[in-house]
């Protein structure tokens, strides 16, 4: 698949993103800030801004991560295929970023800012060999863990919304992480790596294992 293709999957993606959210949510545009269409209890609200501030740092996580992976990637023919994924994938966790945003600050609550850095929770992830710096190949190795864990958090997280409007548009985000995944997975497969790309029937902690590829 060329980059070109790539991109115009994952404009499709956000699209749809954006859609699900703002269609939930009553917009006619996505020019509009998202509007609940049945105000909570404030009770309910406070508990839906927390669950979407944890969701809007692990955007800014991967949206960190992808771009410093992206500096140690190599001008190979298999760095610049990582490359594509990496920044169609980081788009995607922006369109995400900025939905999020929008939707915490209507609810009456203050986004989670971005760290200047994510280092030492990625970090975890490179001990238990669950992906490197060191090789485009681990990279993507460690991009791919990154994504199952989203994924993973986005279904377990979506649960506790109060607002059937914000589960809806949450696991519409979910399942754009588990296609991150299934896109990074299908990437090993081309360079012949022997995989199934979709691996389990679920996306869940009980099948993580088998999602992942270690070093």
């Amino acid at each position: 698949m060329s980059r070109t293709e790539r991109f115009s999957r994952s404009a499709s993606r956000r699209e749809l993103i954006k859609a699900s959210l703002f269609g939930a949510m009553g917009i006619a545009t996505v020019a509009v800030v998202p509007e609940v269409m049945a105000m909570p209890k404030k009770n309910d609200v406070m508990n839906d801004i927390k669950v979407l501030n944890n969701a809007l740092f692990y955007e800014h996580q991967a949206i960190w991560a992808y771009g410093f992976a992206a500096g140690k990637l190599t001008g190979s023919n298999v760095g610049k295929a990582v490359l594509a994924i990496a920044l169609a994938n980081q788009a995607d966790h922006k369109a995400h970023r900025d939905l999020l945003t929008a939707v915490v600050k209507k609810l009456g609550g203050s986004p989670v800012m971005a760290k200047a850095e994510y280092l030492k929770t990625v970090t975890p992830y490179i001990e238990k060999g669950e992906g490197n710096l060191d090789s485009d190949v681990n990279i993507a190795k460690l991009a791919l863990a990154l994504e199952v864990d989203a994924a993973i958090a986005y279904g377990r997280e979506v649960a506790t919304l109060k607002s059937p409007e914000l589960i809806t548009a949450g696991a519409s985000i979910g399942s754009t992480e588990a296609s991150h995944a299934t896109v990074i997975r299908a990437a090993f497969q081309s360079l012949g790596v022997a995989l199934n790309v979709v691996p389990a029937a679920f996306v869940s902690k009980d099948t993580r294992d088998a999602w992942i590829l270690k070093v």
